[in-house]
């Protein structure tokens, strides 16, 4: 069976080395990129390239740039990694269909940690029959949500979280359930990483937006 590829794309040697050794003992065949250019080009060269770690900060071409870039192309996973603790930096990437956050230091193994969530969950084997309720299709084998017969375009996870909403319907679902399930790794960040998802998911579902409902000191419910 042929190793996943990962794209490792920051400017410091060590930061990519210190990565690529963590990964390469998890089974991962890793690929670098010194900047956003180089990623670029990588990105669009390689083939079948399963997730990419992006450093924000880097020459030539930033992380949000190559972000922007692929994003038009591609929903492959993208962890955005950033020495910056700012929130507004968090929101942007978000915004731009990024999958994970990790501001620097972070621990590499729970980097490693967080990478084999998002791939287990991309590669998992589920029923490629589609899930058709109040007018929102979702068919987890192709990656696809229509609402209305019309195919809208969601991240990774926006779409993670519109499955697991309409896979527990009428049931009320705290932000801590929610992260587990749909980050599937214990999640030591702000809970508002799910508001502004659940923001963001209305806003694409239109009028079927309204299904989410707030349940206001707890989390979220999905309800036609």
């Amino acid at each position: 069976m042929d190793k996943l590829k990962i794209l490792v794309v920051d400017d410091e040697s060590r930061m990519r080395k210190l990565v690529k050794d963590f990964l390469v003992r998890s089974g991962y065949d890793v690929i670098e990129a010194a900047d956003g250019e180089e990623a670029i080009d990588v990105f669009f060269t390689v083939k079948d390239i399963a997730l990419i770690i992006l450093d924000v900060m880097m020459p030539r071409m930033d992380g949000w740039q190559v972000c922007r870039e692929i994003r038009q192309h591609s929903k492959t996973p993208i962890i955005m990694l950033t020495a910056r603790g700012d929130e507004r930096d968090e929101l942007l990437g978000f915004e731009l269909g990024v999958d994970e956050y990790i501001a620097k230091p972070f621990s590499p193994k729970i980097l490693v940690a967080r990478v084999e969530a998002i791939l287990r969950r991309t590669n998992s084997k589920v029923s490629d029959e589609a899930v058709d309720i109040a007018g929102i299709s979702i068919n987890k084998t192709a990656h696809i949500v229509k609402v209305d017969g019309v195919e809208i375009e969601l991240s990774f996870k926006e779409f993670e979280l519109l499955a697991y909403f309409v896979e527990n319907q009428g049931i009320a679902l705290s932000r801590e359930k929610i992260l587990n399930n749909v980050w599937n790794y214990d999640y030591f960040g702000d809970a508002r990483t799910i508001d502004t998802h659940v923001k963001k998911l209305r806003s694409k579902l239109g009028d079927k937006g309204d299904y989410i409902k707030t349940i206001w000191g707890m989390g979220y419910k999905f309800e036609c």
